[in-house]
């Protein structure tokens, strides 16, 4: 069926290829993170993460978000703590993962700058986890269970992914589509920023996380990632992740570059690390 010229297929390319190219990220201010975990707990619910079996530990647990609490390592009364939330920093250049894997099962949105994990295509060589800098991917050594109960809260916009696969943060997709499908019941093309927020920014008691489109350059998000106390860590790799942190201390923004998020679980950073 021709279309002003074009094909039905050619106009859809055409609109696809037309459409705004958003880069969503995140600002996450750690001087107000205060570590209680509420991210975390929210992540699951939203996304259908299954609650640990007895024969989990860190190491084979999942969970696509992780608080993790630095010390300075410091006297105790000149001692200082961060809690860093760490979860798939979205790498926008050489993405790892993407480049490593043999089955195609990761894919950035060219229109939303998201990293996304597809599960069926997913064959379990665990490449994408060891190439990941930040160590932010998780494999399913168990098929999920819930309880009974815990049924009743399963997210119905999100599929459990089986045993056998990866699987990592992704902004709350089931989110973006719910708001995408609400744009197209008002005949508008694109969403209203408001009715997309992943389910960890709208928990944080303390305003801590600012999600939004880093292409927008009057979005909030936009203008905190370029602040002087806003990084990135590991920057160093030139992986551009779309996750930016903020903290007007000068040993967390070091911990930032020399340590890696392996090493953040309950650790110490020395303060002389930042002096070389």
């Amino acid at each position: 069926m021709a279309h002003h010229g074009r094909t039905t297929s050619e106009s859809i390319i055409m609109e696809t290829m037309n459409e705004k190219k958003h880069k969503y990220g995140m600002v996450i201010d750690l001087d107000k993170c205060n570590g209680c975990g509420a991210c975390t707990v929210a992540c699951a619910v939203e996304n259908n993460v299954p609650p640990a079996v007895e024969k989990m530990n860190s190491r084979n647990g999942i969970t696509w978000l992780r608080v993790s609490n630095v010390n300075q390592n410091e006297s105790f009364t000149e001692n200082d703590t961060v809690f860093v939330p760490m979860f798939c920093q979205q790498c926008e250049k050489e993405t790892p993962c993407l480049t490593v894997c043999p089955q195609n099962a990761v894919d950035i949105d060219p229109n939303t700058g998201i990293v996304g994990q597809i599960p069926q295509r997913c064959l379990g060589c665990r490449y994408c986890m060891t190439a990941c800098p930040y160590h932010a991917r998780y494999f399913n050594y168990w098929d999920p269970q819930w309880s009974d109960g815990m049924k009743q809260q399963l997210n119905p916009d999100v599929s459990p992914r089986m045993r056998g696969v990866v699987e990592k943060c992704n902004f709350c997709h089931g989110r973006l589509h719910a708001a995408k499908e609400k744009a197209a019941s008002m005949g508008n093309r694109e969403i209203d920023p408001k009715e997309y927020v992943p389910a960890c920014v709208e928990s944080c008691p303390n305003s801590a996380i600012t999600f939004g489109d880093l292409n927008d350059q009057t979005s909030v998000v936009a203008q905190l990632s370029k602040q002087g106390n806003a990084f990135r860590f590991l920057s160093r790799l030139g992986t551009e992740p779309k996750v930016y942190y903020h903290s007007t201390r000068e040993w967390v923004r070091a911990m930032a570059e020399q340590k890696g998020p392996h090493s953040l679980r309950d650790s110490q950073f020395s303060a002389e690390a930042i002096h070389g």
